[in-house]
């Protein structure tokens, strides 16, 4: 009987050992097919993302949600239709029909009633051949805190529009400001973008970018910009305490800006310029994007950083090239 029981404990022994072997291969296989290549500039997909969740005061509910364009350099005008819609309820739920290149981060969310419980929104994109969607709703694990960083105790900037004018902060809610332009012609574009004392402009450093619950269904997929953040050593530059951006969102034409990332003049109230010239006539949403210390999605977790839309109405003849 000895002699049996310790022939079994060596099979046993032997089994585990060989599914160990059989695991480590397997974990050894699916490294070596993940997607290490450097991104391509063109010919990929877009992914989208869905960022997570929070609840309103008065009960209702926020859907966050960004995108992932694969491409280095190939940006992509999607119309709302069958290759860029939200079902059911839509095909158009306010997401974007512009998709810059690389991770963008809660570009646009979708407000929910209390009652909404377990139903979901998909989010399907087709581009260059590829189709990727997305579920949506209020999904176990996917709650966030965009308002403050518990952690740290760190807030998003403020952007303003006019010098004494409303402070947005937080995720695009609504329109925060409207322009009228005309094509060729350069539109100013002035903010005020402000962080809350003490919580950041010179305390918080940058964090991590790590990425949040969920990555494999589209989120903390590859950040754009701030790759850096958290590493020290030679070489490495700090971020800015603020830094703005200015985004196509929507809208029939090219829009460029004279600058995409405007100096922010902290001593000066944290003033910052541009302009943006327009194609051709219509109706256009761009997106203002603060960021603090903790960069692009607030390294994954969805604090600290404020998007906000803004509607330009544009007239006159198109622009030839």
């Amino acid at each position: 009987m000895r002699t049996s029981r310790l022939s079994v404990s060596r099979r046993g022994v032997a089994l585990i050992a060989a599914a160990a072997c059989v695991l480590l291969a397997a974990e050894s296989s699916a490294r070596q097919t993940l997607p290490l290549e450097p991104p391509k500039d063109a010919g990929m997909g877009i992914t989208p993302a869905f960022e997570g969740w929070y609840q309103n005061e008065d009960g209702t509910y926020t859907l966050l949600v960004g995108y992932f364009n694969r491409n280095a350099k190939e940006t992509m005008d999607i119309p709302v239709g069958p290759n860029n819609r939200i079902e059911p309820g839509g095909p158009d739920m306010g997401q974007p029909t512009f998709f810059g290149v690389r991770r963008n981060w809660g570009v646009f969310t979708i407000k929910v009633p209390k009652d909404f419980g377990n139903k979901r929104y998909t989010w399907t994109i087709v581009s260059n051949g590829k189709t990727a969607s997305i579920p949506v709703g209020l999904i176990k694990g996917y709650q966030v805190e965009p308002f403050k960083d518990a952690a740290m105790g760190n807030e998003p900037p403020r952007i303003k529009f006019e010098e004494n004018g409303k402070p947005f902060v937080d995720p695009p809610v609504g329109i925060a400001a409207t322009y009228t332009a005309i094509v060729g012609q350069p539109l100013t574009l002035t903010t005020w973008v402000t962080d809350v004392a003490g919580t950041d402009e010179n305390t918080t450093p940058a964090r991590p970018q790590a990425p949040p619950p969920g990555a494999a269904a589209g989120r903390g997929a590859e950040p754009a910009g701030g790759a850096q953040a958290g590493r020290g050593g030679r070489g490495f530059t700090p971020p800015p305490p603020i830094r703005l951006s200015w985004h196509k969102f929507r809208g029939p034409g090219d829009v460029t800006f004279a600058e995409v990332s405007p100096k922010v003049d902290i001593a000066g109230g944290g003033k910052a310029t541009t302009t943006a010239t327009f194609s051709a006539p219509g109706e256009y949403i761009i997106r203002a994007q603060a960021n603090d210390r903790t960069g692009d999605g607030g390294g994954g977790f969805q604090c600290c950083w404020t998007n906000a839309h803004v509607k330009v109405t544009v007239t006159g003849s198109p622009t030839t090239k």
